[in-house]
């Protein structure tokens, strides 16, 4: 029998109107401005008015490093979501919206996987409720304004060598990262210097998805940095008064959107800024409301633990005042073998000491979740092809971590598939083990901050970082932002900045390229190594193969 694709499986959703599951987390239809049937977004005024409200328990689910196998974060934070529903409890799920970068570039979509998915996956995969446009379009509103305030006199004296606000497009598009702008004579404005980013790398992305309400999001966007004059003193986005514009064009995307799993569990999909060269966690609005109404609330930050999971840890809970119960590490067989050495063509061949070999990254990131003070346990996504010798391989070397490894089949069985790892995150979570604390103090130097990550995390030796990058961030200490987390970009496939170098790699050093600060979002942003702020397209992008068939139906999204 041929195996359903995602797609054809979200297809044949039997999905309930949205204000069905609005009201399993007493939501009134009153309060859900519908986009549609299957999707809405939950209004400002409900938010308010369940501030009073307990909080439910918080669970991260995060993973190792990713490989070319796959691993299946998304697909296994959905499935717990339903298996706690399974097993009677109220729990609802908070991910991240896809950007269409990676949807027509390699990665694919964000709604999870065969039986644990996000309905309605094509709208999730493409325009959703048009979040990322308003996004887009706010910073880009910024940008035009500054542009033209230089050419109408520049009264805020800016050095336009010294202007830091870049565009942003949510595409992947490499001709734009370094562009030559207002070419073409007089009437275009003076010419200068700039570039594009992708729009999940917006430091307008990284506000809305850590602003408490429309107030918070205003003042945020007010204390953008967008330029510098002549003696280096910072021209702030409210100097150019272009925040109240921007937060009229970002007053319907602050609102969370709310949609359903393939079981009709309530899901939050809001926010959706990349872990490699941002912060990598939905939205803090939606977490909290869904905090405040469910007993169980279960995220993910994305990529490995190394990023995703360490921007939750040290910036998303301690802007926000969160504390996390658990964290989920997801791990597979495949992604094991893929870090002992097998070759991508080889991993349906059973080989349970390439697995023990591979096991070694997933060890490394059980001890970092550790240093936080939260309990963690591993989940293994089930393959087809996994053999039960090296699912007990991986089991045995948890072990000797000090954890669990649950073996989860949700890709195949739905909520059937992830009882067992239901029940344990209960019993952690009602043994009351975490003792949350992030990383770092707020007081360490920035340099420190880095350092700390880099040794902690990464296990690097040094951090290589040269004159000019240490006096930039002592001049920001000296202006008062040396209390800001630190945000790494970083390449997503290794704990150190060589995306070939896999396993638990030490020894090694982390190269500091150029340093940003987001004075809006509350963090410094730290580029290591080559990684892109605005990525490029694959030899063969996924855009190639997706179309409309006869019937009018998408093919191609994944």
């Amino acid at each position: 029998m041929a195996v359903k694709s995602d797609i054809e499986i979200a297809r044949a959703a039997n999905k309930k109107p949205i204000q069905e599951i609005g009201a399993k987390l007493g939501i009134p239809e009153k309060d859900l401005l519908p986009y549609g049937h299957d999707k809405a977004k939950v209004s400002q005024d409900f938010i308010e008015s369940v501030q009073g409200n307990k909080n439910g328990k918080l669970i991260l689910v995060t993973a190792i490093n990713p490989t070319p196998a796959g691993e299946g974060k998304t697909t296994t934070t959905v499935g717990l979501g339903d298996g706690l529903n399974a097993i009677g409890k109220k729990a609802t799920i908070c991910i991240r919206e896809a950007s269409l970068g990676p949807c027509f570039g390699m990665k694919g979509g964000a709604a999870g996987g065969g039986y644990a998915q996000v309905v309605p996956m094509e709208e999730m995969n493409l325009h959703f409720t048009g979040d990322f446009h308003a996004i887009t379009s706010a910073h880009n509103l910024l940008s035009a304004m500054i542009d033209n305030h230089i050419y109408w006199g520049n009264e805020l004296d800016i050095d336009t060598r010294r202007v830091v606000w870049r565009r942003v497009m949510d595409m992947n598009d490499r001709a734009l990262r370094q562009i030559t702008a207002s070419l073409g004579g007089v009437a275009n404005g003076f010419p200068r210097e700039a570039g594009f980013d992708i729009t999940v790398a917006s430091e307008v992305m990284a506000i809305l998805c850590l602003s408490n309400d429309l107030d918070d999001l205003e003042k945020r966007l007010g204390d953008i940095i967008v330029a510098y004059r002549r003696d280096r003193s910072p021209v702030y986005c409210r100097d150019i008064k272009a925040d109240g514009a921007m937060t009229v064009l970002l007053k319907d995307a602050m609102q969370p959107n709310i949609v359903q799993t393939l079981e009709n569990n309530p899901a939050f999909v809001h926010g959706g800024p990349f872990a490699n060269i941002a912060h990598g966690c939905n939205s803090v609005v939606a977490t909290k409301t869904a905090l405040k109404i469910s007993d169980y609330v279960v995220t993910e930050a994305g990529f490995g633990a190394d990023l995703g999971a360490e921007k939750f840890l040290n910036i998303k809970c301690r802007k926000a005042g969160l504390t996390p119960e658990a964290v989920v590490i997801v791990a597979t067989v495949r992604a094991m073998k893929m870090n002992g050495g097998v070759a991508k063509a080889d991993l349906n061949a059973e080989n349970v000491d390439a697995v023990k070999k591979g096991c070694a990254n997933l060890g490394r990131h059980i001890e970092n979740i550790k240093q936080f003070g939260v309990p963690a346990v591993v989940a293994i996504n089930h393959f087809i092809a996994d053999t039960d010798a090296e699912v007990e391989a991986v089991r045995e070397y948890v072990k000797t971590q000090g954890a669990e490894a649950i073996l989860c089949k949700h890709w195949a069985n739905g909520s059937k598939g992830t009882i067992d790892l239901a029940n344990k995150v209960v019993e952690i979570i009602e043994g009351g083990q975490a003792q949350y604390a992030p990383l770092y103090p707020d007081e360490m130097s920035l340099f420190d901050k880095i350092d700390t990550i880099a040794k902690r995390i990464y296990r690097a030796d040094e951090v290589m970082a040269d004159k000019k990058i240490r006096e930039q961030l002592k001049q920001w200490e000296e202006a008062g932002y040396g209390n800001l987390p630190v945000c790494m970009a970083k390449t997503q496939y290794s704990f150190s900045t060589d995306p070939n170098l896999r396993g638990a790699p030490t020894g090694h050093s982390l190269p500091i390229r150029e340093v940003r600060l987001s004075a809006g979002a509350g963090f410094v942003v730290v580029i290591c190594g080559e990684i892109m702020t605005m990525p490029g397209l694959p030899r063969v992008p996924s855009a190639e193969a997706i179309r409309l068939d006869d019937k009018g139906d998408i093919q191609g999204l994944f």
